[in-house]
């Protein structure tokens, strides 16, 4: 960790849900935790409470019996080893504020 910030996972973010509705709420919801990378998948580098945050937000929107959403956790070796073709790399977008 660094000092005063706290830890953060790149979680990549799948889903699938059928009704057009919810998608887009979910897709909404998503847009405001990470960066929209591909149909129906987000990156995400999230501290822990933020993934909290995240979960609270998409359990009040989503239908278990229909929709599907997984998180896959990207451990930090395991994004130095990401290969990309055609776009970026994962990374963390940093915001300075001044």
């Amino acid at each position: 960790m660094q000092r005063g910030r706290p830890e953060r996972t790149l979680y990549v973010i799948a889903y699938d849900i059928p009704n057009d509705r919810r998608r887009t709420k979910v897709h909404k919801t998503l847009c405001g935790f990470g960066e929209w990378t591909q149909y129906s998948l987000f990156e995400c580098h999230l501290t822990d409470k933020e993934m909290v945050a995240l979960r609270g937000k998409l359990d009040k929107l989503l239908k278990p019996e229909e929709d599907s959403v997984r998180f896959y956790n990207v451990c930090a070796a395991c994004v130095a080893k990401t290969e990309t073709i055609g776009s970026d790399k994962p990374a963390e977008k940093h915001v300075f504020i001044v």
